[in-house]
């Protein structure tokens, strides 16, 4: 909070001009703007006037405070609450397993810090970098460095973390033991729009040259849904030749039953990775609300003082243009993408995309 003022000389010397303006604001929500003339007015007054005025911003700026965590706040359970009655319809709970039932591999996507007490389901294409950088700060211990000072390649070996199927049964599942802890711990996650997330798993995968995800999953597409008998063998190759995987093509790929199934995890479905009708999270973040969530999150971890949460990157794919890419897919195969992934709209709160579901 910071509090900008003008004594009463230097008002003084200012004259009675009324074109002139004296500001004080009280941290980054009230703004009181007074004249030469007012201020020449309350200085005539007792001299606790100047006192009962700033009470009475600081107060007001304490209340618009605690206006906005009860928001914050009254968001969230309702994201909490969506989830656990979804998940409770017949639908969902019939095929609704127990921790016991999953392999090592479905829980590989869980983060643990042991030190502060937390796991982090971590979802690609949904803020995973900047959080996990967050983990690496913790993990070094104070004081802690800016999140944004960790390279971006570090956080993508997870040989850096510790998962949570790297701890025996007894020591993760929800039980009285007391080192359980996925009962004691805080557990958190964060979604996006599913579609979007889509789009923007194939802009960083297939609109970049990415040898990787070339090789594995381009010249196959290429090859199957591009009319590509003989797909050049490197992702340069390719780009060098105007020769690339299509939004449509990438659809194709994934609607095709022949498909390995689960997805690879950038466009595998949120709550196949994340698991959040077995796992109770207690807190759900939405990536079109980030910052303010990383914000509330890092509160409720009493760790707002210690860390700042990196900002949004400039290139991030909006909703604006779920519109744009999707014209670019027949409404048939637009019905069965939701439907290939509506149990993450559903679980966590998206609007069914009617205007593009609807002929």
């Amino acid at each position: 909070m910071y509090v900008f003022y003008c004594s009463l000389s230097g008002a003084a010397a200012m004259g009675p001009s009324k074109g002139r303006l004296l500001l004080l604001t009280v941290g980054p929500t009230i703004l009181i703007v007074l004249s030469s003339y007012q201020w020449d007015r309350i200085r005539e007054e007792r001299g606790t006037t100047i006192t009962h005025l700033v009470s009475f911003v600081l107060e007001t700026n304490i209340r618009v405070r605690l206006i906005t965590a009860e928001r914050l706040h009254r968001r969230q359970e309702l994201r909490k609450q969506l989830l656990r009655n979804t998940c409770d319809r017949e639908e969902f709970a019939e095929g609704k397993r127990s921790l016991e039932d999953m392999s090592d591999k479905q829980l590989e996507n869980l983060i643990v810090d042991d030190k502060h007490g937390i796991i982090y389901c971590y979802i690609p294409k949904v803020a995973c970098t900047n959080w996990k950088k967050v983990f690496l700060v913790l993990k070094q211990g104070q004081p802690y460095q800016d999140p944004m000072s960790i390279p971006s390649e570090n956080v993508h070996h997870k040989i850096n973390f510790a998962l949570l199927n790297g701890f025996p049964r007894p020591e993760i599942k929800v039980s009285s033991y007391d080192g359980a802890k996925l009962k004691h711990y805080t557990k958190f996650l964060y979604v996006r729009d599913p579609f979007v997330r889509l789009i923007s798993a194939y802009r960083d995968k297939f609109q970049k040259e990415n040898e990787y995800f070339y090789h594995l999953y381009g010249r196959d597409i290429l090859r199957t849904y591009a009319n590509q008998a003989d797909p050049p063998e490197t992702a340069h190759e390719a780009f060098a030749s105007g020769i690339h995987v299509s939004f449509y093509n990438f659809i194709q790929y994934l609607l095709d039953p022949q498909t390995v199934s689960p997805f690879e995890p950038h466009w595998r479905q949120m709550d196949s990775l994340c698991h959040p009708c077995i796992i109770q999270y207690d807190f759900i973040g939405h990536q079109e609300t980030l910052q303010e969530d990383a914000e509330q999150l890092l509160k409720m971890l009493m760790l707002e003082d210690h860390i700042r949460f990196p900002p949004s990157y400039e290139n991030v794919t909006s909703r604006d243009s779920v519109s744009d890419w999707m014209g670019t897919v027949p409404l048939d195969e637009r019905r069965k993408l939701y439907k290939l992934y509506e149990e993450d709209f559903r679980l966590f709160g998206y609007r069914k995309p009617s205007e593009l579901l609807d002929g």
